[in-house]
């Protein structure tokens, strides 16, 4: 399987942050497709982390989750509303290299 990541791996930063909360399929499934893909990432458990849910609403006005928050300063959604499977992995990998 080609690597999705192969042309901005270099760039990516020792782990990403990825806000979850305890009950997501969605969470689940972008941390599956990280971890099949060896990326690194740290979740960031908006359920257990009142503050990490704060800021996630005040930086992206959103409450839903997954989001990736890149090098502390750029957040990627990681998962597409608007398309029929909620996610896809081109999407998010081109947003990401947007966000490096």
């Amino acid at each position: 399987m080609d690597d999705p990541f192969a042309a901005i791996r270099s760039r990516l930063p020792g782990a990403l942050e990825v806000y979850v909360s305890t009950f997501c399929w969605d969470c689940r499934r972008l941390k599956s497709f990280l971890a099949d893909h060896n990326v690194p990432f740290t979740p960031v458990n908006i359920s257990d982390d009142p503050a990490a849910a704060a800021r996630l609403e005040s930086e992206t006005g959103k409450r839903g989750v997954p989001f990736v928050l890149v090098n502390g300063r750029v957040w990627v959604r990681g998962y597409h509303r608007e398309l029929p499977g909620k996610f896809d992995p081109e999407v998010f990998v081109r947003e990401l290299a947007a966000a490096l």
